[in-house]
């Protein structure tokens, strides 16, 4: 990707003014990298940490190589309007003349979407605890394969301090298999895998018959402790409450505590939300993007939960380069084997692709309507898409396919 003078320069800006402050206040510093789950596990860790300590975090996508350094300086981007950078350089004084007041803590969540991101960031960012969430296939477009996307993201890792630790999702394949071969401290999490900090007996929460998020028993050192999640319906994102958990526990903290905070622990915006829908159904709001992985782990959340009809409302996975046909037939195949889904409406070409190729080897009973844009499906409830009482509907796509237009259609407002 070729990048203009201006941005090459204003990075390098951002970049002096970062390593100065961070030099001047000295702040434990928490790096969170992966293909899927980054800002849930930056929300549970903040969750945690805010009523302990002065913590700061990215806001909205300040994940890059300008977001970053904005986030540590504390400042939102200045855009076009030169008035908004002198603030953000006011600002920046501000931190390097106050002695006192600066957070103890920044949590930076740090994206990857072309090679040299993570070596960019961590050459000037000291990091003393690095979360890797995830390695799978997305933003593969820049990338040749997804051995040359954990090869950058592992950079995270290969970079904490002496007296640091990495924490790992050793469910994830490809950060297992890392895992194995990391030279330095390290404490993993996981579900299906024997890991230092586990979750066993997940279940969902019922009511009154309404889902109330999940339960589950925390597994440490010996210790086994109840954790309740009444605005957690994913069972995926179970992995940034334990995540949360190992960095409390890096600072010392009473995991009894911890786990009553967690409580009030909701997924970011767009990201596995429940929501009442019209009709009296349900939906799922898992908007925000779309990734093999993260689709999977969606339809999976959508199959176990109890429901008289259930609705997949699909949009294109975008990003993908060459993996971009076989993962979106992968996606339709798991669908089209499942009894436990009524209902697959689809959004956008590559989609309706991979549902062509598959209907061309075999017949499918199931309903399948098709649609090239998110507004086509808005304009098509009540008419071709009826909702009726007691639907579980799972809206998901990629951000540029705008599926939260339909979630703002079928929610109650």
């Amino acid at each position: 990707m070729h990048k203009s003078k201006k941005i090459i320069y204003l990075e390098k800006i951002l970049r002096f003014m970062a390593v100065a402050i961070l030099k001047r206040h000295k702040p434990k510093i928490i790096g969170i990298t992966g293909s899927v789950g980054k800002s849930s596990a930056k929300e549970a860790i903040y969750s945690v940490l805010h009523n302990n300590f002065k913590v700061r975090k990215n806001i909205e996508n300040y994940n890059n190589e300008i977001g970053v350094p904005l986030t540590i300086i504390g400042a939102k981007s200045g855009g076009k309007n030169p008035l908004k950078w002198l603030l953000v350089f006011l600002k920046w004084l501000f931190w390097l003349i106050i002695p006192i007041g600066y957070p103890r803590i920044l949590i930076l969540e740090m994206a990857v979407d072309h090679p040299g991101d993570m070596k960019y960031l961590v050459e000037f960012i000291p990091i003393e605890l690095a979360v890797l969430t995830d390695i799978s296939l997305s933003h593969l477009k820049f990338f040749k394969n997804v051995n040359q996307i954990a090869q950058e993201k592992t950079l995270l890792a290969k970079h904490i301090s002496k007296d640091g630790i990495a924490i790992f999702n050793m469910d994830s394949l490809l950060v297992n298999d890392f895992a194995q071969k990391f030279v330095g401290n390290f404490i993993g999490v996981g579900i299906e895998n024997d890991t230092a900090i586990k979750a066993s007996d997940i279940h969902f929460n019922y009511i009154d018959d309404k889902l109330n998020g999940l339960s589950f028993k925390f597994n440490f050192q010996g210790k086994i402790i109840p954790f309740r999640l009444p605005n957690i319906i994913a069972t995926h994102q179970i992995y940034a409450v334990l995540i949360a958990v190992a960095v409390a526990n890096y600072f010392k903290m009473n995991l009894l505590e911890v786990a009553k905070s967690l409580e009030k622990f909701q997924s970011p915006q767009g990201r596995m939300n429940l929501f009442q829908g019209i009709n009296n159904s349900l939906v799922i709001d898992d908007t925000y993007n779309a990734s093999p992985v993260s689709t999977m782990a969606a339809l999976q959340t959508l199959q176990s939960i109890s429901s008289d009809r259930k609705i997949a409302i699909l949009g294109d996975m975008l990003e993908l380069g060459r993996q971009s046909e076989k993962k979106h037939q992968e996606i339709i195949e798991n669908i089209l084997s499942n009894d436990e889904i009524d209902m697959l409406v689809t959004v956008g070409k590559r989609i309706r692709l991979a549902i062509q190729i598959i209907l061309s080897k075999k017949k499918i009973s199931k309903t399948i309507i098709s649609f090239d844009s998110s507004q086509e499906v808005v304009d098509a409830i009540d008419e071709k898409i009826k909702i009726n009482k007691s639907d579980l509907i799972l809206v998901k796509g990629s951000r540029a396919m705008q599926m939260e237009k339909i979630v703002k259609k079928i929610i109650l407002k």
